[in-house]
């Protein structure tokens, strides 16, 4: 059987550098996991996670030309239950965990043969339901009982099963991007001003509820007003401190690929939410200035293809993918240079993770598949999204 593609009109900018980049991070991942994988293997390996890591990617690419094949418009329909599916799988993760006893956070998923963490899927769910929408309702998105409400209904309902599991983090990156694409949609500025001033009051109180979050809110408070001092300080804000260690040590150029100080057991799972503080202590400044730039990039791409396509699913999709990337990206460099609060949020593409990594090389398949033809709707329409921003 013979595929057609049609990748003649595909953003080859964007693939390519979507490609250095998992590139760049599986290499970064390796040097900075090396130590640790010897230490767990017992002395058998040095590639313990990036074995792991191999076989993720290529799953996560697999999903990703899968994406690049089926028409993105045939997600339109499916999109309600798709959001159905993924809230239930977060009400069976968190079920689980509480019938079998167990006292971690209940966010992945025993399927048997692998496990997912659910709050991925309902991301990506919730991205699709959301551009479905905006797409259906188009200029009603500015009324508020018959428009706005149903939005964020959807939002508030999948963040509210995220925040039990908990996974505080990402429910809030989720309300971000559920935000973005309301605004880019059209919403009035005065419901999403209403709705995020009671959002942050909601949602600042369950975030002291857990004592590791107040921990880490206290010890960020305190590094900037410079107060922080005494053991139990220094404990709570251990990963904080290597992390910043770890951004000096490499200066203006770095210590070299491979010469990282802090990797060697100073600075806890160097290889997962804190990688960028490895690339800065090894490729220095510039590298993670390029690092940075990348992302950009990646979402300077999706803007542009978002801009270019005619379909209001396909331009609500891009946008919500593309903040998608960028924002994870954004939290995860101002966590590491002690901007934010530490987090648990990964790097896209270059953090160590599963779900994560097949999620968001599955959403820039979606993305690459809207840029390969300008794509028009079927009837007219006056609807315009808000992309001179």
């Amino acid at each position: 059987m013979r595929l057609n593609i049609t990748i003649q009109n595909y953003d080859k900018p964007l693939l390519f550098s979507i490609l250095f980049l998992c590139a760049f991070g599986t290499i970064m991942l390796y040097s900075a996991s090396w130590n640790e994988s010897y230490i767990r293997s017992g002395g058998l390996t040095e590639a313990l996670f990036l074995k792991g890591h191999l076989k993720r990617i290529t799953l996560g690419f697999l999903c990703l030309f899968i994406s690049l094949l089926i028409d993105y418009r045939s997600l339109k329909p499916v999109a309600p239950y798709f959001l159905m599916i993924s809230i239930s799988l977060l009400i069976m993760t968190k079920g689980y965990y509480l019938i079998h006893g167990i006292n971690s956070p209940a966010r992945w998923l025993n399927l048997g043969i692998f496990m997912i963490q659910t709050s991925d899927i309902a991301r990506l769910s919730l991205i699709i339901f959301l551009a479905y929408y905006l797409d259906d309702i188009k200029t009603r998105i500015k009324n508020l009982h018959r428009g706005f409400l149903p939005c964020i209904l959807a939002v508030g309902v999948t963040m509210t099963f995220i925040v039990i599991q908990p996974d505080f983090s990402t429910a809030a990156v989720i309300g971000l991007i559920g935000f973005s694409m309301l605004f880019i949609g059209g919403a009035k500025l005065s419901h999403i001003i209403t709705t995020g001033v009671v959002s942050i009051v909601i949602m600042i109180p369950v975030m002291l509820m857990r004592s590791y979050r107040l921990k880490r809110v206290i010890y960020w408070l305190g590094s900037i007003f410079g107060i922080n001092s005494g053991s139990e300080q220094e404990v709570m804000g251990y990963q904080a401190q290597q992390s910043l260690i770890s951004l000096g040590n490499g200066g203006f150029w770095g210590l070299g690929l491979g010469n990282s100080l802090e990797k060697n057991l100073f600075l806890p799972t160097p290889h997962t939410d804190f990688i960028f503080a490895i690339i800065g202590e090894e490729l220095g400044f510039l590298g993670a200035i390029f690092v940075i730039s990348l992302f950009l990039f990646i979402f300077q791409r999706g803007v542009k293809i978002a801009k270019e396509t005619t379909d209001p699913f396909g331009v609500m999709l891009a946008v919500g993918i593309s903040f998608s990337i960028i924002i994870y990206s954004f939290i995860n460099v101002a966590v590491v240079t002690g901007i934010f609060p530490v987090t648990g949020l990964p790097m896209p593409l270059v953090s160590h993770g599963g779900s994560s990594l097949v999620m968001n090389l599955a959403c820039l398949g979606i993305l690459l598949n809207i840029s390969q033809a300008k794509r028009s709707v079927s009837h007219s329409t006056s609807w315009k999204p808000n992309l001179n921003v």
